[in-house]
């Protein structure tokens, strides 16, 4: 438990960085734009009904300590998983771990719904939860059947279906048009992925690389360890 809240916390907090650095200001020029939207009086309202940081130092507390939790919950997903199958995880077979989580979590999902800056129009919400989760079950589940080491054709041509589902139905679209120029709606969502990637690579590598001096101070726990990553 110690390395994921460790790794989680490290990786949670590059991302931070990360996203201040690159995505903050993107943030900062859509709302300039959603501003002018005719729905700016609506928003206004829920804003004010609603209990926000204030701008500065204390937005910018309470987004590091929101990102690096979330980062801390991801990697205890991630190496919770890679410890119920019996993953023996090192820098090397974590990175390929991390790339699996951020295709199942971020890229997948992304391809349906991509990450959108404020102002740009949004399908329903629980529409969308409920695609965003179906999306990386059914992506997790057949990149598991296409990686698997001894899989036949047929699994991994059952695998590849299996991710392709969710986008065969379809995600839910937005009807509501937008004042935010389309470059700037992009560059958004391709930062934001962007960051994502990084984020999880640097999970599971270092993640990996914390189990492996983890089992070399305590060599008798990795005894009867099952290398599936290899």
């Amino acid at each position: 438990m110690g390395t994921a809240i460790l790794a989680g916390a490290a990786a949670g907090f590059m991302l931070f960085l990360l996203q201040w650095a690159l995505v903050t200001p993107l943030i900062r020029r859509a709302e300039a734009f959603q501003r002018l939207g005719p729905w700016s009086v609506v928003a206004a309202h829920h804003a004010a009904a609603a209990w926000e940081p204030a701008d500065g130092a204390e937005r910018v507390a309470y987004t590091a300590v929101g990102t690096v939790l979330t980062g801390i919950g991801f990697s205890a997903v991630l190496l919770g998983l890679a410890s119920l199958l019996g993953l023996d995880l090192d820098a090397r077979r974590g990175l390929r771990l991390g790339l699996c989580g951020f295709v199942c979590v971020a890229l997948a999902p992304a391809l349906g719904l991509p990450p959108k800056p404020p102002g740009v129009a949004v399908p329903d919400l629980e529409a969308a939860q409920l695609w965003w989760v179906l999306t990386v079950v059914l992506s997790s589940a057949g990149l598991w059947l296409l990686l698997a080491p001894r899989g036949s054709t047929l699994v991994r041509g059952a695998g590849a279906l299996t991710m392709a589902i969710p986008h065969l139905l379809g995600a839910p679209a937005a009807t509501a048009s937008t004042l935010v120029p389309r470059d700037l709606t992009w560059r958004f969502a391709a930062t934001a992925i962007g960051t994502q990637a990084l984020f999880w690579l640097m999970l599971g590598t270092l993640g990996g690389w914390m189990q492996t001096r983890h089992g070399a101070e305590h060599p008798s726990r990795r005894r009867g360890g099952v290398d599936r990553a290899a």
